[in-house]
């Protein structure tokens, strides 16, 4: 450093070792950085921006091949993204992502002009003490500015740029040259700029001392009351933290024994909350916003003054707890359809993004079980299918995007979920894998994400005897959660429960027992008891006498408290309701999500003539609807007539009666063509009827699987068949898409659909897919 001036190519010491002006490809992310902040055209093409930056690297006189080869690796991504202009939505999340998929993460990104603020996220955190400050909705700075945090003395040099939070602001746009002079005063601010590797845990890397002492410090004062409640993480109902509903009201004198989260927070200390739309609590984003902040209020005005996690299952797809207007996806078997990491960690962002604009800033998921098992009845299209590695890599892409969006992402269900025929909400599972087996199917993407800083892990409520002959399950194990995940595979991120009211986690033990004997296991936070007053005083008991240490409670609530600092919730804890409408379902949003889902649809048979539907005959749309909310027929049908076809519907509901198979048969025989929709008919006879009596009737029939791909399976004849793996808008949009000729399929199978008439044999193999029509 020399003046004050950035020269990357000067007798600077970007790392412990000597570079003397050699550009290697472990600081690769600092000369991009350098490079970006020097651009000042708004609109390039992806592959032309990796081609001026590799010129412009060729002209410099010391440059190692590795970095050529690192630039190689990026091709693939660019040339998927070359007709989309870097500015745009979509570009931008596959240009971060695919930087955050290297072992070289850039330290700052830069986006053009207008890029929306929740956007612009640091991807540093170093044992440098600079480190990214996380999504900040509540913001002081300008929607241009990127917010650093540093959390070591600055030089006298750069006190100038930094406000009275310790906070450096760095222009995203303007003139180039002070926009370089204050980067150059974040480097001065740190002579050593370390990064961490994609390829490392962020356990190893030390956490930055400010954050130390702000867990040390609300350790200290802490009582254990309050330290045992920032264990518990539990639903409430009602739209407002003090709701007076008296729907509201009685539900929670019956579970937490008082009126609304308020007073729960007063009178359980409580850690966190989790939203469920059946409690009231994800009505509108807006709502949701308020609710968070009403919490989160509450939160800080209590002794300890520790925020919340506030936590939601929004895997997308099957499970997901905020509708639209929030921007939907079709879920993780779709994305695995559709073979591309980028689009998952797309997905994720976005995703993100949302959430925390409404105060949400713990995501349950993404889901990393690898479902081998057809029969699996509670994980399916949760997951990214079969393959361990395709698995790993969209897992991995998708808890970096959640965690850029200051969203703590949540493996589940470990130690691997995917190989049960039993639900653990209605029964206890027993996983029969070996250990070779666990190692090659189940546990490759939790070892993926754990190395790539995976926030959290919930665990499974099922039994695996190979790791834990107890018959305990994994939620209570002590050689699953500690001796595997804790010590052998070095997990040092929060443990949370699966909810401690399913009944894989209460059969064996009552419900005053079960939180002790998770937190003895190795647990952090526990979920869901179904009883609050009843697991609070169960922990404090045994902490009083002795069967827990008050120093087992200080490790839990340690790491609780890091994850809360690391992600920024104690530093943001509010959210401005006013930037909503810029962030949730936008249409730019939407149009990614539309989009990728269009590279997901599936044509495994396509019998001739059938497909594409022409705009003369008439269609019937079928089959399957969620009694709750009939929308999926009716979302198609919507998206066939407005592609000019001539359209009528008649839902069957999720167990069609034989009035209703009936009516759709006849209603079949009028009509040219006749879609019938199908979820998970593998396990209820009344969808197999009518699946059979359509095909039986000579009618022209299109099957389709809205869930699971699996449904084929019990009417294996069916002569045009196709899997759209979610039973949404945005998969309905993209099947009339598919269905009409307007698109074409590219999804192929992410698992194999076994043939029930040859066991061993594939109806239709792990790749299957026909991309033409």
């Amino acid at each position: 450093m020399h003046g004050g001036r950035w020269d990357p190519f000067g007798r600077a010491e970007w790392r412990t070792e000597q570079t003397t002006g050699r550009i290697t490809r472990s600081r690769l992310d600092v000369v991009l950085t350098y490079w970006l902040s020097m651009r000042t055209r708004r609109e390039f093409t992806a592959s032309a921006l990796l081609k001026e930056f590799e010129r412009w690297l060729r002209s410099k006189p010391v440059v190692t091949e590795d970095v050529f080869a690192e630039l190689a690796r990026c091709a693939e991504i660019y040339d998927r993204i070359d007709q989309h202009p870097l500015h745009s939505v979509e570009s931008r999340f596959l240009y971060r992502m695919k930087f955050m998929q290297t072992s070289t993460p850039m330290p700052l990104l830069l986006f053009p002009r207008g890029t929306p603020h929740s956007t612009k996220l640091g991807a540093v955190h170093g044992d440098t003490g600079l480190s990214a400050c996380r999504h900040q909705a509540r913001t002081q700075c300008s929607p241009h500015l990127l917010t650093l945090r540093i959390c070591r003395k600055l030089p006298t040099a750069a006190m100038a740029t930094v406000s009275r939070r310790k906070e450096l602001r760095i222009p995203l746009s303007g003139d180039p040259t002070s926009r370089r002079s204050l980067l150059a005063a974040a480097v001065a601010a740190v002579p050593a700029l370390s990064m961490l590797s994609a390829r490392g845990a962020m356990a190893a890397v030390p956490p930055p001392p400010a954050e130390t002492g702000w867990v040390k410090s609300i350790l200290r004062r802490m009582t254990l009351e309050e330290k045992v409640g920032q264990l518990f993480t539990t639903r409430v109902y009602g739209e407002t933290a003090d709701t007076t509903d008296p729907d509201a009201v009685r539900n929670n004198q019956t579970f937490l024994g008082v009126d609304n989260a308020a007073q729960a927070i007063a009178r359980y200390h409580l850690g966190g909350f989790v939203y469920f739309a059946y409690a009231g609590n994800t009505r509108a984003p807006e709502q949701v916003a308020g609710l968070s902040n009403g919490i989160q209020r509450v939160a800080l005005d209590q002794p300890s003054g520790v925020p919340l996690l506030l936590s939601i299952d929004q895997e997308q797809g099957a499970v997901v707890r905020l509708g639209p207007p929030a921007t939907q996806f079709p879920g993780n078997m779709a994305l695995a359809a559709g073979r591309s990491v980028a689009d998952a960690g797309t997905a994720a962002a976005i995703t993100g993004q949302e959430l925390r604009s409404v105060g949400v800033n713990q995501n349950l998921a993404p889901v990393a079980d690898v479902n081998v098992n057809p029969a699996n009845p509670v994980i399916g299209v949760r997951s990214f299918g079969e393959s361990p590695e395709m698995a790993a890599e969209m897992v991995v892409a998708q808890v970096r995007a959640y965690q850029v969006a200051g969203v703590a992402a949540t493996l589940k269900h470990f130690p691997g979920h995917g190989d049960t025929a039993v639900d653990s909400h209605s029964g206890l599972p027993v996983i029969s894998h070996s250990r070779e087996e666990l190692d090659q199917i189940d546990l490759p993407p939790f070892r993926a994400a754990i190395a790539a800083g995976a926030d959290s892990i919930m665990t499974a409520h099922i039994v695996v005897p190979v790791l834990d002959p107890s018959g305990d399950p994994a939620t209570l194990s002590y050689p699953i959660l500690t001796g595997l995940l804790r010590k052998e595979l070095g997990y040092d991120g929060v443990v949370v429960t699966d909810s401690l009211g399913m009944a894989g986690v209460r059969q064996k033990y009552g419900d005053e027992r079960v939180p002790v004997l998770a937190l003895k296991a190795g647990v952090d936070v526990l979920v869901n008891p179904p009883v609050m007053k009843v697991a609070y005083d169960a922990v404090l008991a045994a902490v009083r006498n002795g069967e827990l240490t008050e120093r087992r409670i200080d490790e839990s609530v340690a790491r609780i408290l890091r994850l809360k600092w690391s992600r920024g919730i104690v530093h943001s804890p509010f959210v401005d309701t006013a930037d909503i409408a810029g962030t949730v379902g936008t249409p730019d949003h939407l149009a990614v999500a539309q989009r990728i889902t269009d590279r997901t649809t599936t044509l495994l048979r396509d019998e001739p003539g059938a497909l594409p539907l022409g705009p003369t005959g008439r269609v019937l749309v079928t089959g399957w609807d969620d009694p709750a909310a009939p929308i999926t027929t009716a979302a198609l049908g919507r998206a066939l007539t407005e592609r000019d076809l001539t359209v009528d519907v008649l839902s069957t509901g999720a167990k069609p009666s034989q009035a209703r198979i009936d009516a759709a048969v006849a209603a079949a025989l009028s009509h040219d063509t006749t879609v019938v929709l199908t979820n998970r008919a593998s396990s209820d006879t009344g969808q197999q009827k009518l699946v059979n009596a359509l095909l039986a009737s000579g009618a022209r029939v299109v099957t389709v699987a809205v869930r699971d791909p699996y449904d084929v399976m019990r009417f294996p004849e069916a002569p045009t068949y196709l899997t759209a793996y979610a039973f949404n808008e945005v998969a309905m949009r993209s099947l009339a898409g598919v269905l009409t000729g307007a698109i074409q399929p590219a999804g192929r199978l992410p698992v194999t659909i076994p043939d029930p008439a040859n066991p061993g044999t594939p109806l239709f193999p792990f790749g299957a897919g026909l991309t033409t029509i």
